[in-house]
C-alpha cells in the first residue's frame, strides 16, 4: 500500500506544538519523503525550545507509525540557535493556551546530568565496538565487514550495523538489497547473512539518494538504528562509523557504553593525522582503544608477489607505538580483497584458508580476546 505525503500531514495535524498549534501549522516540518511505507522528515525549531519539543517528536513519530502501509518512520528533531541570538529568558507566566508554557520556559532540571548519563546497555547485545577513520576512504567499511567475520569464525554471535548515514557501504558489501521486516513490537529486524546479523541505513533508502542530513537528524538516525532494530542475543556488535569525529560518533558514545574503537588508517601522514584525531576524540569520551589497524599497508603483486609500499609503510604501527596503543596488523592493498568487496562476498567468507581471511582473523582474535571478560560475563 502506498503512502502519499498528504496522508502524513493529515496524520500530523492531529499531532500539536507545545503551544497548542497544529504541527502542520507550526512552521517547524521540513519537506517530506514518502516512499515504498518510509517515512522521513523533521521537525525544526530553535535550541532554546528543543527540549519541550522532544515529546511532540515521538508523538509525531508514533501518529505516523499508525498510517496503514507505513513500514519506517524517521523523525529528528533539528534544533539550531539562531545567530546572534541570547541565552532563553527566565519562564514567565503563559500568555498563550491556558495550562500550557511557552516553549522556552523548558529548561534542563538544575545540575542535569552529564550526556553520557544516558548511556543504557542495547538488550542482549554483550559489547559495542565502533571501527571508526578519522578521513574517508581508509577501508574502514571492509575492514567493519571482514572484522565482523574473523569474529564469527572465532565462535562468537556478531552482528554489524552500518552507521555511515552519509555513504552507507555494507548493502553493497554484502550483497543485500532486500529490505527489513517489522516485528510485533515495531522494531526492524536485521537482515541475515554470512551468520551475521546485518543492519543500515542503505537497506532503508535507494542507493543513489543523496543523504543531506544535518546533526541532530544524524544522531536520530543513529539512535533509531542501535535502539529500533531486534539485535537479540549477540556477543559483539560491531559499527561501521562514518569518518570523521562528528555527531554519529559522539551519538554513539552517549548513547552506548562502548567497549572499544578499532581505529583504521593508511601508512600515509595525512591519513595518520586525520587517525590521531579520531584517538583523540574516542579518549576524550572515555572509550577504550582496541588498536589500529594499517589497512593498504604494501601492494602484493597478485603475478610475482612482489611488495611496493604505495603510500609508505609501518606509519600506522609507529603511531600506535607513539600513543601507547596496540597494533592489530597489516592489511595489503591486494586486488582479491577489492574483487570479492565489490562483489559482496568478503574474502574471509569467500576465501577462509587464504592468507588475507588469516590476516583479519588474527585482529579479530586480539579484539576478542581485549573482549574476553565481557563477553564472558553477558
Amino acid at each position: 500500500m502506498s503512502v502519499t505525503q498528504q496522508q502524513v500531514l493529515d496524520s500530523l495535524a492531529r499531532v500539536k506544538s507545545p503551544r497548542g498549534v497544529a504541527l502542520t501549522n507550526a512552521n517547524v516540518l521540513s519537506a517530506i519523503s514518502a516512499s515504498e511505507g518510509k517515512v522521513f522528515f523533521s521537525i525544526n525549531v530553535d535550541a532554546a525550545e528543543a527540549r519541550a519539543w522532544e515529546s511532540i517528536r515521538a508523538e509525531a513519530e508514533a501518529a505516523v507509525r499508525a498510517i496503514p502501509g507505513v513500514t519506517t518512520v524517521m523523525v529528528a528533531l533539528t534544533a539550531e540557535r539562531k545567530p546572534g541570538s541570547a541565552p532563553p529568558p527566565a519562564p514567565q507566566p503563559s500568555r498563550g493556551t491556558p495550562g500550557v508554557q511557552p516553549a522556552h520556559a523548558h529548561k534542563p532540571p538544575h545540575g542535569s546530568q552529564s550526556p553520557m548519563a544516558r548511556q543504557s546497555e542495547i538488550p542482549g547485545v554483550a559489547a559495542v565496538i565502533a571501527v571508526a577513520s578519522g578521513k574517508g576512504g581508509v577501508g574502514k567499511s571492509t575492514t567493519a565487514l571482514n572484522l565482523a567475520l574473523g569474529l564469527r569464525d572465532l565462535g562468537l554471535k556478531v552482528g554489524l550495523l552500518d552507521a555511515d548515514i552519509y555513504g552507507p557501504s555494507v548493502p553493497r558489501l554484502t550483497g543485500l538489497r532486500d529490505k527489513p521486516e517489522l516485528n510485533d513490537e515495531r522494531k526492524m529486524i536485521p537482515l541475515r547473512r554470512f551468520g551475521l546479523a546485518i543492519m543500515s541505513i542503505g537497506f532503508l533508502v535507494e542507493e543513489e539518494t543523496a543523504m543531506i542530513w544535518r546533526g541532530p537528524m544524524v544522531m536520530s538516525a543513529v539512535t533509531q538504528m542501535l535502539r529500533d532494530v531486534e539485535w537479540g542475543k549477540l556477543d559483539v556488535l560491531v559499527v561501521d562509523m562514518p569518518p570523521g569525529t562528528g555527531d554519529a560518533q559522539l551519538t554513539l558514545a552517549q548513547n552506548v557504553p562502548l567497549k572499544g574503537a578499532v581505529i583504521v588508517s593508511t601508512p600515509q601522514d595525512l591519513s595518520l593525522i586525520d587517525a590521531r584525531r579520531g584517538l583523540a576524540m574516542f579518549k576524550k569520551v572515555n572509550v577504550p582503544v582496541l588498536g589500529i589497524v594499517e589497512n593498504m599497508s604494501y601492494f602484493q603483486c597478485p603475478h610475482c608477489g612482489t611488495k611496493s609500499d604505495i603510500f609508505g609503510h609501518g606509519g600506522a604501527r609507529h603511531e600506535a607505538e607513539k600513543l601507547k596503543v596496540p597494533f592489530l596488523g597489516e592489511i595489503p592493498l591486494h586486488m582479491a580483497i577489492r574483487a570479492t568487496s565489490d562483489a559482496g562476498n568478503p574474502v574471509v567468507d569467500s576465501e577462509p584458508d587464504g592468507p588475507h581471511a588469516a590476516i583479519y582473523r588474527a585482529i579479530a582474535g586480539q579484539v576478542r580476546d581485549q573482549l574476553k571478560g565481557v563477553i564472558a560475563a553477558a
